[in-house]
């Protein structure tokens, strides 16, 4: 198939959806939903983890995520299809390896978009107290919280249902606005009280306060990479682009190069604009040490407006709450609509239910979209706070990109003259640093984290023995052979994770701590290159991926539009 067009297996794959989305709306989509709510409460949780050298935290974030980055515009621009970070792993290892990326991929996109509903009501809470209350220093919803939770995902999962036009015309002016508050709030920052000194004050232990530890920790548990992860819907609306050619890599790599520059400065503008007072106590405590003149309440529902209030801009801290709604809600419409792209996906694929796959006339995955509204109001239950949730999602929505990497090289193998309109050089060397990354985030999460998402990933497994029993005969080969890398690659995790140093060793996770921070690298990176190794060797061979690139599950199944 060296010589099929691009736009044909697009076209095959998904053409009922509408191809309505432009380079800037694509662009758009991707900066507005990395712009979400980590940016509210990123700088003062990498601060209290890392100190001043959360400045690199934010830049190694973004050179690691990146990585990943790389290696999708690659693929999304070879097959430009919704739901790309499932589909991908179908084409290249079969049914069980995509659908252990399609699983652990939904539940990240499905638990986003109730994250920032809570981040908007987290801000809210400060003028209207019954939204959320304090519950052992973390802000969670209340009753008639949650009944507008609610509500707002309601909203989200109707504008959905008109279509991709309209959520791309919404998005754009959103992103607009959100773009020009950050950096109103960088610039006044800078400008009001800015304390050089904050960055290697020695009574607080200089620049490396924290050590290198914190540094890397902050990366995965302070909302750093999950303020990052937005990248991915310039390759999840792919088929819904009018020239994927050109769009998706510039969604995909011009808003980690946009959003990278704004958080470091961010994050810069924020350590400096701190009162000497915050300092009193150290960085780790700098959360409970400055009140923001207006009690702990406001610094912990508003830590961003809490310092504009510190540093007498009143009109700034209106400004913020103002945004501090908008911003993650925005994020939040972006996220619903994601959520159901990849349940699309997995339905056709063929490894979850086909009615997942329904669309209506309006080009609308609405089944999906329905079903993205009710699993959003379940996890509202265990996780009722924003900073309950934030590790677990950036956990497994970066597991899920680390299938890209090995998708990658398997079908340099098996189709070197595909075409490619974006083609990735150096060999093997970025999608291995991808795959590390990938590997290494998810660890630096820590245990309480892995051992989570592990036991998630075993719900997933038994669900899909389930669906395969039930649907015996009406399912896709499972490809075990090809994809049973899977295995030894989440088995690996779990026990680097158990005997590992993530998190602090005095917080007594219940993991072993037998590896220091160094050892633990060089373990991983070892890991990273065996997982590589088995994935290659038992890929799928050119007529079998030929095979998944040619089906159409929708037709088959009687998928038509409403």
């Amino acid at each position: 198939m060296p010589d099929t067009p691009v736009s044909t297996i697009a076209a095959a794959d998904d053409r009922r959806l509408k191809r309505h989305v432009g380079m800037v709306g694509l662009l758009f989509t991707a900066v507005g939903s990395i712009i979400g709510s980590g940016w509210l409460f990123g700088a003062l949780a990498a601060s209290e983890q890392a100190g001043p050298a959360s400045v690199l935290s934010w830049l190694f974030g973004a050179i690691m995520i990146t990585f990943i980055g790389l290696t999708y515009a690659e693929l999304g621009t070879m097959f430009p299809v919704s739901g790309g970070v499932v589909r991908f792993p179908h084409f290249a290892f079969g049914s069980f390896a995509s659908y252990t990326s399609g699983w652990i991929t939904w539940l990240g996109a499905a638990s986003t978009a109730p994250i920032e509903v809570e981040a908007a009501l987290q801000y809210g809470a400060n003028y209207l107290p019954w939204l959320q209350t304090l519950k052992n220093g973390t802000a969670v919803l209340t009753g008639p919280g949650y009944a507008v939770a609610a509500g707002l995902m309601l909203l989200f999962s109707i504008i959905n249902m008109f279509g991709i036009r309209w959520f791309a015309r919404l998005n754009n002016v959103l992103v607009w606005w959100k773009i020009g508050i950050i950096s109103i709030v960088v610039i006044a920052f800078l400008t009001a009280d800015f304390h050089v000194g904050h960055f290697a004050h020695p009574h607080a232990g200089g620049f490396l306060a924290l050590g290198w530890h914190g540094v890397f920790s902050a990366i995965a548990t302070a909302g750093i990479v999950f303020s990052y992860l937005g990248f991915r819907q310039g390759v999840n609306l792919a088929g819904e682009t009018d020239n994927p050619q050109r769009n998706v890599p510039i969604a995909v790599l011009g808003s980690l190069v946009i959003c990278a520059i704004i958080y470091i400065a961010l994050q810069i503008a924020f350590i400096g604009a701190l009162p000497l007072s915050a300092l009193a106590d150290g960085w780790a405590h700098i959360g409970t040490t400055f009140s923001g003149g207006i009690g702990d309440r406001a610094l912990a529902f508003g830590p961003l407006a809490a310092l504009a209030g510190t540093l007498g801009l009143t009109w700034l801290a209106i400004l913020l709450y103002i945004d501090a709604f908008i911003s993650p809600a925005d994020t939040g419409l972006i996220y619903t609509t994601i959520t159901a792209r990849v349940s699309y996906a997995m339905g056709r694929n063929g490894n979850a239910p086909s009615g997942l796959a329904k669309v209506s006339r309006r080009g609308v995955p609405w089944v999906s979209v329905f079903l993205a509204f009710i699993v959003g109001l379940i996890f509202f239950l265990p996780f009722p706070g924003w900073q309950q949730l934030v590790g677990f999602v950036t956990s497994a929505t970066v597991m899920s990109f680390g299938s890209g990497p090995l998708v990658l090289i398997a079908l340099r193998k098996e189709l070197p003259d595909y075409k490619r309109p974006f083609r990735l050089s150096g060999g093997w060397i970025i999608p291995y640093l991808a795959f590390l990354s990938s590997n290494l985030i998810v660890l630096w999460s820590g245990w309480d984290i892995v051992w989570k998402l592990m036991a998630a990933m075993l719900l997933g497994f038994v669900i899909l023995a389930i669906h395969e029993v039930v649907q015996r005969g009406h399912t896709p080969r499972l490809d075990f052979r090809s994809g049973f890398w899977v295995l030894p690659w989440l088995c690996g995790l779990t026990v680097i994770g158990w005997v590992g140093h993530y998190p602090d060793p005095a917080k007594h996770a219940g993991n072993l701590s037998l590896l220091d921070l160094g050892s633990e690298v060089i373990v991983t990176a070892v890991f990273s290159v065996l997982i590589m190794w088995l994935a290659y060797a038992f890929r799928l061979h050119k007529p079998r991926i030929e095979e998944h690139l040619e089906e159409s599950w929708g037709d088959e199944t009687g998928d038509a539009p409403i």
